[in-house]
């Protein structure tokens, strides 16, 4: 059940429930789009999380109570399904070495050896919930339960733009040097935020990620390409059931 909060005076949240669930998260995306569709001058913006969407709007141009009802009607409709749905994006990274700082203790930790954690990490598709923390990072969710182990208790000052991450049942990518909390397993020569582009973040919410582990000499290679401008980012259908 949908429930509604205020915040601030051009804020509205929109909340679809209290668990991370792949269903959910589409119906927030599809919301979103829904709003975005209407081209109204009140829209400012729509900020999707997992499992709830803000909503930026024109308080002189419509009233919160005006918008809610907007939100219930647009909820009846069958919305189609984006084309960003179902496209899969392949990450190329260099598992543990001095780019993956946590991986021994990550394999430790789990009981498992490298080869097992990079197996498991680059098993399955990861969907995109959100982008969010830095501009560009995705957050994704269905790590394999084996990998799943906890933030470090003190967060790094300086985490690398590309690292490679998991914490709890999730995974991402740092997009740009920053503190942070999640174990590094790896890196990937890919650019994941360039303000310089039209679309600046490289993936989008409703994408899925799946990672290829690669050799040092491939790792070079990629970014070599990458820094020519030259990389073509593999992007392939996929159908991925809800439930």
């Amino acid at each position: 059940m949908r429930q509604y909060f205020t915040a601030g005076e051009s804020h509205l949240i929109v909340e679809f429930g209290d668990t991370i669930d792949l269903a959910i998260n589409r119906e927030v995306r599809a919301l979103g789009r829904a709003l975005q569709s209407l081209g109204v001058p009140w829209l400012r913006e729509v900020l999707p999380t997992y499992r709830s969407l803000m909503i930026s709007y024109c308080p002189l141009s419509i009233t919160q109570s005006e918008l809610k009802d907007i939100c219930e009607n647009l909820s009846t409709l069958a919305l189609p399904r984006h084309s960003d749905e179902g496209e899969e994006i392949e990450i190329p990274v260099l598992y543990g070495g001095e780019w993956g700082l946590d991986m021994q203790d990550v394999a430790r930790e789990t009981e498992l050896s490298i080869e097992e954690v990079i197996a498991l990490h680059t098993s399955r598709s990861y969907p995109v919930y959100m982008i969010g923390f830095l501009p560009g990072y995705p957050y994704l969710g269905g790590l394999d339960a084996r990998l799943s182990l906890p933030r470090l208790k003190v967060p790094r000052t300086k985490v690398p733009a590309g690292s490679v991450a998991i914490a709890e049942q999730q995974t991402g990518v740092y997009p740009l040097t920053s503190p942070g909390g999640w174990r590094l397993i790896g890196h990937t020569p890919l650019c994941f935020f360039d303000p310089h582009q039209g679309q600046p973040s490289l993936l989008r919410a409703g994408q899925w990620v799946r990672f290829r582990a690669v050799s040092s000499s491939e790792y070079q290679d990629i970014a070599a390409l990458v820094r020519a401008g030259q990389y073509r980012v593999l992007k392939t259908p996929v159908e991925v059931a809800v439930g």
